[in-house]
């Protein structure tokens, strides 16, 4: 089968990835046998705290509408052009907050920023959309003056820092599978905190409405001529911002392992869905995708919370996405290359399936004498996360194109 018999999408997707100057990594050629499917992930820090009205947070959870609307903040037209800079056939978005009216939200984004030439980029549609109610800024039934445990996930309101996931290919909606409601208690063997005496530190009130997921954890398949590759994306909370007791880096460890034993043969008969789905995957490819917000050489998280992935053996070993920018940002850190975060961590991730074939992969993160510098100066250009991609090439002779 031959490239001028893929759809017309597929072709013109082709032709984007060998066209444009992707900075970090030259471009490298794809046989004319094959599809070369771009996946990233984004932090686009696109919550209140980025859009403040006066000295305060709108906490009513249309501070995101509102600017989108506005048309006056340049950090959301960088993250537009930085996406066209990059062109990206699947990203996953984190902290964009849960909008559940598209047209409020997504649509918004799509239609006045990404379907608009950013500083002479051109535009980039996404046809397909997933997104999906997250734990951030939910009450729990014990909220009030003197609980503990008021909220599911941090957040000023619900939906903020959100996620959602953009596709050039279509998704199969039907079959996706979310876990926003698996309760922390039911994993086995969990890292939930206790005393020092070994008395759970959470009360039996809390165990018991806790949930693992701090946004949420969704399974999304993706098709690429009739070919499938589910896209697990996820967003654990931050290892920090706790006490002792160390809740949320042990919760980011385990929000981390539900991806391990979801891939894993055994092991995972545990887990749950939204929908009463029991078990883990059952498919062959997948990306998992996200701000992980961990690291195994840097940062405060967990020592083996990122390993549990990066050594698991259905994961792909690919060498780590790598920037100059990220480089030059902390010179004296021999990791720094590999950072995605201004602040020194590898926190985000695109991490395929040991079965798919790579071919590139990179940091968004131009240096200071680069094109591009100003799109990542600081966070209020953009974010203080850096979009992260991968090349996976697709043997289009294992592909059903019509």
């Amino acid at each position: 089968m031959k490239n001028a018999l893929l759809p017309a999408m597929l072709a013109t997707a082709l032709l984007n990835i060998g066209c444009q100057s992707i900075q970090n990594k030259p471009a490298i050629n794809v046989p004319e046998d094959s599809y070369n499917l771009r996946i990233a992930t984004f932090n686009v820090s696109m919550e209140a705290t980025n859009y403040k009205m006066g000295q305060h947070i709108d906490a009513s959870g249309n501070a995101l509408t509102t600017a989108l609307i506005s048309g006056q903040f340049e950090q959301i037209n960088n993250i537009a052009q930085i996406i066209q800079r990059t062109r990206p056939d699947v990203i996953l978005l984190n902290e964009f907050d849960y909008i559940s009216d598209p047209e409020q939200g997504i649509n918004l984004f799509k239609k006045r920023y990404l379907e608009v030439s950013q500083n002479g980029f051109a535009p980039i549609t996404y046809p397909y959309v997933y997104l999906a109610p997250v734990n951030t800024g939910v009450n729990t039934p014990l909220s009030g003056e003197n609980a503990r445990l008021t909220h599911f996930g941090f957040g000023h309101y619900p939906g903020q820092y959100g996620m959602v996931l953009l596709s050039k290919l279509p998704i199969d909606s039907k079959n996706v599978r979310t876990f926003q409601h698996f309760l922390w208690q039911d994993m086995p063997d969990n890292l939930m905190p206790q005393e020092k005496d070994g008395r759970s530190w959470y009360s039996e009130q809390e165990r018991n409405i806790m949930r693992l997921s701090s946004k949420s954890h969704w399974d999304v398949p993706i098709k690429v001529c009739g070919k499938q590759i589910n896209i697990l994306a996820s967003h654990p909370t931050p290892p920090v911002f706790d006490g002792p007791e160390d809740r949320n880096g042990r919760r980011n460890h385990d929000e981390i392992r539900v991806w391990k034993d979801y891939i894993s043969e055994t092991g995972n008969s545990y887990l749950y869905d939204d929908n009463g789905q029991s078990g883990g995957f059952n498919g062959s490819s997948f990306v998992i995708l996200g701000d992980l917000n961990a690291s195994a050489v840097d940062g405060d998280a967990h020592p083996k919370a990122i390993s549990q992935l990066l050594e698991h053996p259905r994961v792909n070993k690919y060498p780590a996405p790598t920037s100059q920018g990220g480089l030059l940002n902390k010179p004296n850190n021999k990791n720094a290359a590999t950072h995605t975060a201004h602040w020194g961590m590898r926190a985000d991730y695109v991490l395929p399936s040991a079965d798919l074939t790579l071919t590139n992969s990179g940091v968004f993160w131009p240096t200071k004498d680069e094109a591009g510098a100003e799109l990542v100066a600081d966070r209020s250009a953009s974010s203080d996360h850096r979009l992260v991609w991968v090349d996976i090439e697709l043997s289009i002779d294992t592909l059903q194109c019509e």
